[in-house]
């Protein structure tokens, strides 16, 4: 126990030590709080697109739209101008395209400044279908085609029921009512009536299935590279004549899981800090989640025997490759193992109870992420210790023969395929 508790300080410390490592510390941090700057400083700073908005219907919709465009709340990112002189005498609809169109295509070279508008909304009549042309040089300005298509569509709405005789504070009246909204369940606690606190259990739940799926991919990435160069300058070899095969492979794994272990907890305090300051309050609440139904030890324990389990496989398979591009090779299908629980675990908060995810559920691969997110909705208790106990004799089968393959892998020279792997995990190799 000693030779693996110093081999694991010597793994922790040698990554703590790293530039790397105090990088990818404050880089989380810094990246989401930049995801969430960047959106509002762009609305900012982007000049705003001139929009101009051309009415062949004469029947008064145009104003009507820019009436209620006006009403929009700031940040929309346009402006209303006036429709040149030459477009506002066409003839037609289809005229008025043409020449909007010639506009745009002849001014696409100049500079913005150069430019009398960006977008035009042309408003017609097929029939007795009102359409709504967007001329603009953006092709997916997703927000401005969305507000000017609700705003005339409310618009049009409006005119129909002036047009068949309903009183204008009539609509305003019917505008401006709406249902309220209350959801009780009898889960809730504050009689019947459900709060952020009867919600957080699924929130959290998701949360740590997500964050359980980031700590293996992260930590097994680095446990792997760490596996290969230490076998290319032939420390493996030199570590396995000093300590047991158990020894160096537990020391290795439980220095890198001390590695992320170190990275998760500041970046969970920074968001603590984060949330405390947003929402007072809402750090107590999900402690007292946590704490109060248990949901920190189940969550413990299937992120201990998810880590060892993935980080055993790759521990082993890393003792086979010479390069971290034969590892991705070798570990393509696992990967793409991994990725099917963050399919499901999103349908954990709507669907706790859907059949086919708690089956999956069921499959050790998958356990660890789904009943994490699972485990907050109360599933029967029988599903949680059967999972469990199904993952600890999983993860003690894996982790024995990944023993074994990682001797004969630390041992090997030279490149090896599939077939040598699959028979050193079976013990029939060294």
């Amino acid at each position: 126990m000693s030779r693996l508790l110093r081999i694991a300080a010597r793994e922790y410390l040698s990554f703590i030590r790293t530039v790397g490592f105090w990088l990818s510390l404050i880089a989380m941090p810094l990246v989401l709080s930049a995801s969430l700057a960047i959106p509002s400083m762009m609305d900012r700073t982007a000049p705003p697109t001139r929009l101009v908005i051309v009415d062949e219907t004469h029947q008064g919709y145009g104003a009507a739209l820019a009436a209620r465009l006006a009403q929009e709340p700031p940040g929309r990112g346009y402006v209303l101008v006036a429709a040149p002189l030459d477009v506002q005498d066409a003839p037609d609809a289809a005229s008025a395209g043409e020449r909007l169109h010639r506009r745009l295509a002849g001014d696409a070279a100049h500079a913005r400044a150069d430019r009398p508008f960006d977008a035009a909304a042309v408003i017609s009549r097929q029939g007795s279908a009102l359409t709504l042309g967007l001329w603009t040089t953006n092709l997916i300005d997703g927000r401005m085609q969305a507000t000017l298509h609700d705003d005339l569509a409310e618009v049009e709405r409006r005119q129909r029921l002036l047009d068949a005789g309903v009183s204008p504070n009539l609509i305003d009246d019917a505008d401006q009512a709406a249902p309220r909204l209350v959801i009780y369940s009898p889960q809730a606690e504050a009689h019947g009536r459900v709060s952020l606190q009867d919600e957080l259990p699924q929130i959290i739940g998701f949360a740590m299935g997500m964050l359980l799926w980031s700590t293996i991919m992260s930590g097994a990435g680095v446990l792997l590279n760490s596996v290969i160069e230490e076998k290319n300058s032939r420390i493996l070899e030199v570590l396995l004549t000093s300590a047991s095969v158990p020894e160096v492979m537990g020391g290795k794994i439980l220095g890198v899981m001390a590695m992320t272990g170190t990275v998760l907890s500041v970046w969970l305090s920074v968001g603590a800090i984060v949330a405390t300051s947003l929402m007072p309050g809402l750090l107590g609440q999900i402690m007292g989640v946590l704490v109060g139904k248990g949901l920190i030890v189940y969550f413990g324990l299937y992120l201990v025997l998810g880590y060892l389990m993935y980080a055993s496989i790759f521990t082993a398979v890393g003792a086979f490759c010479e390069t971290v591009r034969e590892a991705q090779t070798l570990l393509g299908p696992l990967i793409l193992i991994l990725t099917i629980p963050v399919a499901f675990m999103g349908q954990s908060i709507n669907h706790p109870d859907a059949p086919i995810l708690t089956a999956l559920s069921w499959i050790p691969p998958f356990t660890p992420f789904l009943m994490a997110a699972r485990v907050a909705n109360d599933p029967p208790l029988w599903q949680i210790a059967g999972t469990l106990l199904l993952m600890l004799a999983t993860t003690a089968a894996v982790v024995w023969l990944s023993g074994r393959a990682f001797r004969a892998g630390a041992l090997s020279i030279g490149k090896v395929d599939r077939k040598a792997i699959l028979a050193a995990f079976m013990g029939r190799a060294g």
